[in-house]
């Protein structure tokens, strides 16, 4: 194996976590002492670290893994998480806000995290990219933050400033969908007003807020079924009793051009019961009854046509666990990175991307997370675009798409 190969295909060298977890529990290190130590993390032979090739226009002999290791050094130094130690030369050490759990996007700074040949996952804050983008988006679909009253890690606005935040990094995204495009949101209905059993109007609030203020069309509200969701609210449920445990989250669906949506059922169609096969053998209903003061007649021979499959209703039944999340969390957790918290499962992002677009249209995730649209893309074999704030979640994310075709880390700044 080449120097380049081992650099660019070793699936477990992602430079930038690599580079910054070996700075991780230490004092200085000298940059013979992180060259050992990315070498062990990431498998790589020292003789491939030695190894020394023609570079440049002057050909000078130089080792492509050191200069790549040098290059995260200064990366990781404009992003103020590395300083020198000026008491010891050639030694580096992390700066306080490098010694964080979680790293965010400096300013407007947009890093490539990896790539695939359908997408891209960027390290940058959401209002970094799409403003500056003319890409015609058909669908974003994405889990924002949770205006908890005690946030994650990554952080969040809390439920008063929810609906201003989410509508200010959704305004230039809308702005670029198709005609007929969709946006598409998980949030949570798991928020109490503060101190009261009584749950937050703050998704009520967000949709007129959308529809008002960005010209979106509320197509639906969808159920997501989660029949392994954590029992709660612990407060109101267990202890006060004065609540139910909660087994479902809202996906509200929206468009810019209702007449125009790109939505097909057809795409997404479920296989029929076997009650329904053998009704259809029968050539349909044989009796006739009304139900609903006459609202609703059946009549000899109804559901007896030959179709497609059966058209599936609005409420969407997967465990929080549906999909590679497991294998995921394990592997972010062997990589010494932090766990993302959302919970958005693999199988009800694919319906979600089969059901509103057609191949070759442009799906994005501006709250990338794991990356489960993404994940949910490539599946299809559709185009996505995501963005995450947190570095430590980006290098996680990339665990789920290692085996995608054209899978790449950055070959500079991470």
């Amino acid at each position: 194996m080449t120097t380049r190969h081992a650099v660019q295909d070793h699936p477990q060298l992602d430079l930038f976590g690599a580079v910054l977890k070996a700075y991780a529990g230490t004092g200085s290190m000298s940059n013979a002492d992180l060259y050992e130590k990315v070498s062990a993390e990431a498998g790589i032979p020292m003789s491939e670290v030695e190894r020394k090739a023609s570079i440049g226009k002057t050909g000078a002999m130089h080792s492509p893994v050191k200069r790549r290791l040098r290059w995260q050094q200064q990366t990781l130094k404009a992003l103020g998480l590395l300083e020198r130690d000026e008491s010891a030369r050639g030694t580096w050490r992390l700066t306080p806000k490098g010694r964080e759990k979680l790293t965010p996007a400096a300013g407007r700074v947009v890093l490539l995290g990896f790539s695939t040949d359908l997408g891209l996952a960027l390290w940058a804050a959401s209002s970094s990219v799409f403003p500056a983008i003319d890409e015609p988006i058909t669908l974003c679909l994405t889990s924002p933050p949770y205006p908890l009253a005690k946030q994650r890690a990554y952080g969040g606005p809390s439920a008063a400033e929810y609906v201003d935040w989410l509508t200010v990094q959704l305004e230039p995204i809308v702005k670029l969908l198709v005609p007929g495009g969709s946006v598409c949101l998980n949030v949570s209905n798991d928020i109490f007003e503060p101190g009261l059993p009584s749950r937050s109007l703050y998704r009520e609030r967000l949709v007129i807020a959308l529809c008002d203020r960005l010209g979106l069309h509320k197509m639906d509200e969808l159920i997501w079924h989660a029949p392994n969701k954590v029992p709660g609210p612990i407060q109101w449920a267990s202890r006060s009793r004065q609540q139910l445990n909660t087994a479902w989250e809202p996906v509200y669906w929206f468009t810019n051009e209702p007449r125009m949506c790109k939505s097909d059922n057809r795409r997404v169609l479920k296989e029929h019961t076997e009650k329904h096969l053998k009704l259809i053998e029968r050539g349909g209903e044989g009796r006739t009854a009304e139900y609903g003061d006459g609202a609703y007649r059946l009549k000899p021979g109804a559901y007896g046509s030959q179709t497609a499959g059966r058209i599936p209703r609005n409420v969407i039944t997967c465990s929080t666990n549906s999909g590679n999340k497991r294998q995921m969390r394990s592997a972010a957790i062997a990589q010494g990175l932090p766990t993302h918290g959302a919970l958005m499962p693999l199988p009800l992002a694919r319906f979600l991307v089969e059901f509103l677009t057609e191949p070759g249209d442009l799906t994005v995730d501006p709250f990338f997370g794991w990356g489960t649209t993404g994940q949910a893309c490539e599946e299809l074999g559709c185009r996505w675009l995501g963005t995450e704030l947190m570095g430590e979640h980006v290098l996680g994310a990339a665990n789920g798409f290692r085996s995608a075709k054209g899978f790449a880390m950055a070959a500079k700044g991470w």
